[in-house]
């Protein structure tokens, strides 16, 4: 898993920053720029924060319950919504009955 993790990171900052690049969007390399690690010498952008290694959690629901409640939080926590299931892109919604942009499978 971390090998997939390494190559979706590397291909989708090599995207984005082509992307930006291509369309003269100054303002976001410049900081992608200034967060580039200084031992880093073999690029010119930092697009994803060093670590986000995967951790196994336990096959318990109320365990996974918790973890899925917080990423529903962070939208309320950052001060964007209200409730968590007025975030758009927030399987928030799902949980509470309401339309979501993608099926949400809750089989875990």
């Amino acid at each position: 898993l971390d090998k997939d993790i390494a190559r979706f990171k590397s291909y989708t900052a090599k995207q984005i920053i082509q992307y930006l690049d291509e369309n003269n969007v100054r303002p976001i390399l410049e900081q992608l720029a200034f967060y580039k690690k200084v031992h880093k010498g073999d690029r010119a952008y930092q697009f994803w924060q060093e670590g986000g290694h995967p951790e196994w959690i336990q096959q318990d629901e109320s365990m996974m319950r918790q973890k899925v409640e917080y990423i529903h939080q962070n939208p309320v926590k950052r001060g964007d919504v209200d409730k968590a299931e007025h975030w758009r892109y927030s399987s928030a919604r799902d949980y509470m009955g309401l339309p979501g942009l993608l099926e949400v499978c809750r089989q875990w």
